[in-house]
């Protein structure tokens, strides 16, 4: 079976997807707002990236936080516990990192399983 795609470049694609499982980066466009607006733009643009696999966050299989100040975790898990849907918690890992964008307060790497029609 072959890998799929998503928007590739040189550097990096937007998503691969490998026998109906997706990988995907998500980092904020607007760094100068606060970690709530940080993540809220991560979220809509998974949900973006999301529907463009045949696939929505109740598919998420796990997520890799990375976030550069651990007192800001409670205002991410605020936003996190809001977005997702009742009983679709991913399995989660939150690790304190140093970004390279010092402006960026989180990053997050996602995997869902998907449709695989992208």
């Amino acid at each position: 079976m072959p890998i799929q795609r998503l928007n590739p470049s040189q550097r990096w694609s937007d998503a691969t997807v490998f026998h109906g499982i997706a990988h995907f980066v998500e980092v904020p466009e607007d760094t100068s707002a606060d970690m709530a607006g940080q993540a809220r733009q991560i979220f809509q643009q998974a949900e973006q990236t999301l529907a463009a696999l045949g696939s929505d966050h109740s598919k998420l299989l796990s997520a890799t936080i990375y976030i550069t100040d651990s007192s800001q975790v409670d205002a991410f898990n605020q936003c996190w516990d809001a977005w997702l849907p009742a009983g679709c918690a991913p399995s989660r890992a939150c690790i304190k990192v140093e970004l390279l964008d010092p402006a960026m307060l989180v990053e997050i790497a996602f995997v869902a399983a998907c449709s695989g029609d992208s």
